[in-house]
């Protein structure tokens, strides 16, 4: 096992660790965390104002406005002009930008469709930045095709293009071209659709508007995938009046709740034939994340109208609660494990608790509260911060269930970049650690050894899952120290990933200084992490969650009363 590496020893006398987690046995370990002990004192001292004293805070000084700190939010401006110019200078119309080797690629060898373009309009329409969206608009209208004979990611393509073109379209005040482009791209991928259970393949061939299956998984589709299509379908199927892009991505939701397991939780795989899970991993990161992500927001798109999606969301929480939400033995941090099957020699199937996050789930802290507030809420419209008596008892759970999750994903913070890994590991009796000085308290990297290429866990790719979160805690109690918490990681991405000649790029090593770089500026940095934090620090009154559901790319919807009805309950 190679040695954990520790920068700070707790002081005063360490709290005896319980088995939260399950048996089994974590085998390599690097770079050992430590929960600082402010930050402990925040989430008591937040959720006691909230919870507890929330009812004389709201009525004493009831908050309907959060004003902008114009400076920040500024900042923030300037870092996405510092990442588009350089895109635009040196990669213009490609699907992806390298900043370090000033030039584009494109997802497709038969050529790209504009990924980073239509990802990043509505960004600029809500930065008010008129020039360089002026010109991005040029290429939508003049020299953008997604008539290219390769494979796409139905998921990706959804999520980016099509969520991009319709926010644009909100946004610009219904200009005609993004609805054009956004029809012409979904009627390619409507036949995606076209298999036995209604469950959409992986890929689709934009040309031949042919659906194409998983080659890594054959037979299977990711549950995360297929169940993050619903807002852009549906809000495309409001706007043109067809109902086939709702009736494809309902049924889908349909085929899902009929396949609902035991334990109510999701496998991150199904088949996609049958429309039944496959015996596969349980997370709430990569391939599950979204899945719940989107239980929650189909019930906000439409107005809290369709009640099944709340039930579907409620029955998700309750069985997350029961047996993915861990707590940490020593400081006592909120997580997210991972359930992995493992089958005996009698092909019966036992599950595994692993100890595992991935930064993907940070999504989840914000979620929940916001999930407290909408399925959650004994009122319509709860007072910023709530009062204890406008939340169900179910309501409470979720609330302090998420403001302790944000603060884990902050904790994770705390490398020697200020930036959070792609995965984290957490402390358990049986981990083999126990009696080791070097051991961390009770987060950690998993490594390889000392002089190996540092790991893929221990790198940060300019996610927004943690910004995510604080955009929505801030907007949800006005504490501003969660603005505190997104301007300190804002300051590390300017100082660690910033590529001085244009742009941003993926840090290596989030425990090592000067930072070794990746030269990737993914699409979602100016999509998702400059937007929220932008929005950060603007005005609430800029895209109010009470009026939008964000996407998934953060991708900005309006929320509308539905005309179709619900096809299944």
């Amino acid at each position: 096992m190679a040695e954990p590496q520790i920068r700070k020893q707790k002081r005063g006398k360490a709290q005896p660790t319980k088995s939260e987690a399950g048996p089994q046995k974590e085998q390599t370990v690097i770079q050992g965390k430590e929960q600082d002990g402010d930050w402990q004192k925040h989430t008591t001292l937040l959720s006691f104002i909230l919870l507890a004293g929330g009812i004389a805070f709201a009525y004493l000084v009831p908050i309907t406005q959060l004003y902008a700190d114009i400076p920040k939010r500024d900042a923030v401006v300037s870092a996405f002009k510092h990442a588009w110019l350089a895109y635009e200078r040196d990669a213009m119309g490609d699907d992806e930008y390298h900043p370090i080797a000033k030039k584009g690629s494109n997802l497709s060898h038969a050529g790209g469709i504009g990924y980073t373009v239509v990802d990043s309009i509505d960004t600029m329409l809500v930065m008010g930045l008129q020039e360089e969206y002026s010109r991005a608009r040029d290429w939508v209208a003049n020299k953008m095709s997604v008539d290219r004979d390769d494979k796409f990611s139905t998921f990706e393509t959804t999520i980016r293009v099509i969520g991009g073109l319709l926010s644009a379209y909100h946004l610009s005040s219904e200009d005609p071209i993004y609805l054009e482009k956004a029809v012409d791209l979904a009627d390619r991928i409507l036949p995606a659709f076209d298999t036995p259970s209604g469950l959409p393949q992986t890929m689709v061939n934009l040309a031949t508007g042919e659906g194409i299956a998983n080659t890594e998984f054959p037979g299977l589709v990711t549950t995360a995938e297929v169940a993050t299509l619903q807002l852009e379908f549906r809000y495309l199927s409001h706007l043109t009046g067809k109902e086939i892009y709702w009736q494809k991505v309902e049924n889908v939701m349909r085929v899902i709740k009929a396949a609902r397991l035991p334990h109510g939780l999701a496998s991150i795989f199904m088949n996609v034939e049958s429309g039944q899970y496959e015996t596969s991993a349980i997370r709430l990161g990569a391939r599950g994340d979204s899945f719940y992500e989107y239980l929650l927001k189909q019930y906000i798109q439409t107005n809290d109208s369709e009640f099944v999606y709340r039930e579907m969301y409620d029955n998700a929480m309750d069985a997350i609660h029961k047996h993915i939400i861990q707590i940490s033995g020593h400081s006592k941090m909120t997580y997210t494990a991972e359930l992995i099957p493992e089958r005996d020699p009698n092909g019966e199937v036992s599950w595994r608790l692993v100890p595992k996050q991935d930064h993907l789930a940070c999504f989840f802290g914000g979620s929940l509260m916001l999930g407290a507030t909408k399925a959650g809420a004994t009122v319509k419209r709860v007072s910023v911060p709530p009062r204890a008596d406008e939340l169900s008892e179910f309501g409470k759970r979720d609330w302090q269930t998420g403001v302790d999750l944000v603060k884990t994903c902050l904790d994770t913070h705390d490398t020697t970049t200020g930036l959070s890994p792609e995965v984290v590991h957490f402390r358990i009796p049986s981990d083999g650690m126990e009696g080791n000085p070097m051991a961390p308290t009770d987060w950690y990297i998993k490594g390889a050894q000392a002089g190996a290429f540092p790991p893929y866990d221990a790198r940060y790719m300019l996610r927004p899952e943690t910004v995510e979160s604080l955009f929505i805690a801030y907007r949800l109690t006005g504490d501003p120290r969660y603005r505190e918490y997104g301007w300190k990681i804002f300051q590390s991405i300017e100082k660690h990933c910033r590529v001085e000649t244009g742009g941003y790029a993926t840090v290596v090593n989030v425990d090592e200084v000067p930072a070794r770089l990746e030269d990737k500026m993914e699409t979602f940095l100016m999509s998702e992490t400059l937007k929220y934090l932008y929005l950060l620090f603007d005005d609430s009154s800029v895209l109010p969650l009470d009026k939008y559901v964000f996407n998934t790319e953060a991708h900005p919807l309006p929320i509308f009363k539905p005309m179709i009805a619900t096809g299944f309950t």
